[in-house]
């Protein structure tokens, strides 16, 4: 391969990898071009693109994922790169024969690279010749319900659904009991369709309590490829990661170098170039090869941060038909590094997604130690129809103690108000002793449960009592005027205002230094200032500080990792409690995908009743209670609302 030089860049994806690699590509000098749909027409890869062009609706199927109207920009942009990010067309081998085609280099691994990797189950073919350990299965072609079911038999259950040409956790599923597996599957193959185009799936026994272990390697087009350390991905959530971390705790150096080597030979197996990433489960010292990403992972930014190497700057002049700049022996693994992925979404509520309106957006200072890779900004929309992840927060020290606090320090200082985000979540898991010990395994958070996501209450009652004070303040700064304030009047007795927020009892009353907040009858002395969304008070002789953003109708508190909102009645208040029952509403924006049950049938509570898709995962909503599913309000293939009545089940008549 020729070396050329590469000036102009279309980044063919969005969020925060758009933005991240138009950084880079601006550093070294070259023009950056963006796309967008019409849900991005105001996004933050928009506005940082030196160009920007449309390419269709919202929906990914009709504008990301469309790889004509991709090259289409291309060739009119004059453009002689493109950058695929992560998702969308990254690993489609016919995107990057079409790049090829028209003379743009595509940023990523050959075609038939991406082909070989991208059906698993041609991917397992290749591991076994290359005598890399996998994890019993089946990994052909045949996609008969019957004969897959009897496949999973032979395996032995549970058993693991996957996505043969997926990733991310989309269409997956674990099957613990036989009568489930035909039910599993056909939701697999749905959620593989929509995602990747593609519903072929495989099977494997599903090991418990692995690890999951990557690793990075690059490869040049002069026949060198080197690994550049490993990461720890265990802690998921619905088969994905939440925080990962460089280098992998508690390998020896034996077992690291091993892995290593085996990744190395993995890409020379299908005579890889650019920047890739083999998963390994991790059983003891045992190591089973999972999948290659033939693309930049998500959690890049962590092996980055222990290699000091930009891999995008790398991937960009390897594209350009450059060598590696480093050899096995250059490369030096310093400190440690940990990556946690910043969701909408609501841990409480199964890790629903959520999307709206950001009304505040606080994060810590960017430094040496501390990252942040995002695509957002206080302002913007949190789409429905795309990946509810908004940002990445990244830390690095010398020992994985140390980094691990800057992790918990920095997360307390990540504020943003307008929809649940998991935050507090991570703060937690951040904080686990078994985690500070040392990476658990895959299935920790699920085993975890509830605790996860406990709130500190006492820092609730903090919030609130701050919360109470920049409400109490705004009112006193609005007006001097008795008149116009919710005080009592009485002769010779402080003036108490009354705060009203939802079923709480909260009074105010003026001192010479601030306010007493009184909550369900415990006094709070409080003082300080509260500006530009910052509260700086002391209560009860503690200084605190904490965001806040205020509303008509909220108040949100962002105190350390926490995010507590306080609702304020006016007379157009109606309780949310009025809803609890509505368990067939939909919980957030998205698309209708099929009913399960026909109109008249008689269902018992619990049973499922419709499914919903929403930014890439499938939501199955179930009866509130014994009764007849008497109508479905939308059919498949509709887009509804968050709260829209999804079916009307009613209860039997005595």
């Amino acid at each position: 391969m020729t070396t050329k030089s590469l000036k102009k860049i279309l980044v063919a994806n969005r969020g925060e990898i758009a933005c991240r690699v138009m950084r880079t590509a601006k550093q070294m000098g070259l023009t950056t071009v963006a796309v967008y749909s019409d849900a991005d027409k105001h996004a933050q890869h928009v506005k940082l693109a030196d160009e920007a062009y449309h390419i269709g609706p919202a929906p990914s199927k009709d504008s990301y994922l469309v790889a004509d109207k991709i090259i289409d920009v291309a060739k009119h942009a004059g453009v002689d790169c493109i950058h695929p990010g992560y998702g969308f067309l990254s690993e489609n081998c016919d995107f990057a024969l079409a790049c090829e085609k028209n003379d743009i280099a595509f940023i990523g691994p050959p075609a038939s690279s991406i082909e070989a990797m991208g059906s698993k189950t041609r991917a397992k073919e290749i591991m076994h010749q290359a005598n890399v350990p996998l994890v019993p299965g089946y990994y052909g072609d045949n996609q008969d319900t019957e004969f897959l079911q009897a496949e999973a038999e032979k395996i032995g259950y549970p058993v693991l659904i996957k996505a043969a040409f997926g990733g991310g956790g989309k269409g997956m599923r674990v099957v613990e009991h036989a009568k489930d597996f035909i039910s599993a599957l056909e939701g697999a193959k749905r959620e593989a369709k929509a995602g990747f185009g593609n519903d072929l799936v495989l099977l494997e026994r599903y090991v418990t309590k692995p690890r999951h272990v990557e690793v990075q390697v690059f490869a040049d087009s002069h026949g060198n490829c080197v690994y550049l350390g490993d990461r720890d991905c265990s802690l998921q959530r619905r088969h994905q990661k939440v925080i990962e971390e460089a280098p992998a705790p508690g390998l020896s150096d034996e077992l690291r170098k091993e892995m290593g080597e085996a990744a190395v030979r993995c890409a020379q197996a299908i005579n890889y170039r650019g920047a890739g990433t083999v998963e390994f489960l991790l059983c003891g010292d045992e190591f089973f090869f999972m999948e290659m990403n033939t693309r930049l992972q998500v959690e890049h930014p962590v092996t980055e941060m222990v290699t000091g190497v930009d891999l995008v700057n790398w991937q960009i002049n390897i594209a350009a038909g450059e060598a590696l700049p480093l050899s096995q022996a250059n490369i030096q693994l310093q400190g440690h590094s940990f990556e946690a992925r910043i969701y909408a979404e609501d841990p409480s509520n199964d890790f629903i997604p959520c999307s709206g309106h950001i009304d505040a957006l606080f994060t810590p200072n960017e430094s040496e130690f501390v990252r942040i890779d995002t695509g957002i900004d206080a302002g913007d929309e949190i789409s429905p129809f795309y990946d509810p992840m908004i940002a990445k927060l990244i830390v690095h020290d010398d020992t994985r103690e140390a980094a691990l606090g800057r992790l918990s320090k920095a997360l307390e200082q990540f504020h943003l108000a307008g929809f649940s985000c998991n935050v507090n979540f991570l703060h937690n898991l951040a904080n686990h002793p078994t985690f500070q010990a040392g990476a658990p395994d895959t299935h920790f958070i699920e085993d975890q449960g509830e605790r996860l996501v406990a709130i500190n209450e006492q820092q609730s009652v903090i919030a609130t009592v701050v919360a109470a004070y920049a409400y109490a303040h705004q009112l006193k700064g609005e007006s001097s005027s008795p008149w116009q304030q919710l005080t009592g009047f009485m002769l010779n007795s402080d003036a108490k205002t009354t705060i009203p927020f939802v079923d709480l009892n909260v009074h105010a009353v003026k001192t010479s230094e601030g306010f007493k907040i009184s909550l369900d009858g415990v006094d709070y002395t409080t003082s300080g200032k509260v500006e530009n969304g910052l509260a700086n008070l002391v209560v009860n002789g503690e200084k605190i500080v904490a965001h806040i953003n205020q509303t008509d109708s909220h108040i949100t508190v962002m105190y350390k990792a926490q995010q507590t909102v306080l609702e304020v009645i006016d007379k157009h208040y109606i309780s949310e409690h009025e809803s609890d029952a509505l368990s067939l509403a939909a919980p957030l924006n998205g698309t209708v995908v099929k009913h399960l049950v026909e109109v008249g049938s008689t269902v018992t509570k619990g049973d499922a009743v419709i499914i919903i898709e929403a930014m890439k995962m499938e939501y199955t909503l179930n009866a509130p209670h014994d009764g007849v599913l008497t109508s479905y309000c939308f059919a498949e293939g509709e887009l509804v609302s968050h709260g829209d009545m999804l079916a009307i089940v009613e209860e039997p008549e005595a």
